[in-house]
């Protein structure tokens, strides 16, 4: 078992303000959550930084990944060490991701930048389904989408401040390696959950 928050911003997302060694420290002094994935906006930068930095506690893991803004909406991969070429298609994106052998996540399919029904007309291996940055509301519908197309349903903070880091996160039934964590949630086996300490709910 491995608690992962799927959807982490840091300093290389202009518009977050989680310096990369920040995320390392709350990850090494958390509790639970030892594993997030580094998913800054169309740059995979703040990965490697985070990756360099966390090396020296082998209790993280710190899972490649990228948001990735399409012309239809925000798509997260997971599992992608580079960014894909543009334009950034959601066809292109998802065939990048495919070569690559990493996952695809309909981010905040609801919330602005989301794909909203889209989601349904793509090969995606999974919907977050709790984004710590989104209400209940918008949570529930993409939560229902999830279960219309019978995909994993996965959460992420999508934190942009310290104070939002792990506030959501996933319970996989995994071992703390990138690839068994990647198939734990391809093939469904994980459970959302809330924080006791998140600010949203």
């Amino acid at each position: 078992m491995i608690y992962v928050d799927l959807h982490v911003h840091t300093t290389y997302s202009l518009d977050s303000s989680i310096q990369p060694k920040v995320l390392v420290d709350r990850l090494h002094s958390d509790l639970r959550v030892k594993a997030a994935a580094v998913t800054d906006h169309n740059t995979v930068k703040g990965y490697y930084k985070v990756r360099e930095l966390a090396h020296v506690y082998p209790d993280i893991l710190v899972i490649p990944g990228v948001e990735v803004g399409t012309v239809n909406g925000d798509i997260v991969l997971l599992g992608v060490v580079e960014v894909p070429p543009q334009p950034w298609t959601v066809e292109s994106v998802i065939d990048f991701a495919r070569e690559r052998g990493g996952l695809v996540v309909a981010a905040h399919p609801y919330r602005e930048f989301g794909l909203g029904d889209l989601v349904g007309k793509y090969p995606v291996d999974a919907v977050e389904v709790l984004n710590g940055s989104c209400s209940r509301q918008i949570n529930a519908l993409a939560e229902k989408l999830a279960k219309t197309l019978g995909l994993p349903g996965v959460a992420g903070s999508d934190a942009h401040r310290v104070d939002e880091l792990l506030t959501v996160y996933n319970e996989v039934q995994a071992s703390a390696d990138l690839d068994d964590v990647l198939k734990a949630i391809k093939g469904g086996r994980l459970r959302v959950v809330r924080s006791e300490t998140s600010i949203h709910f």
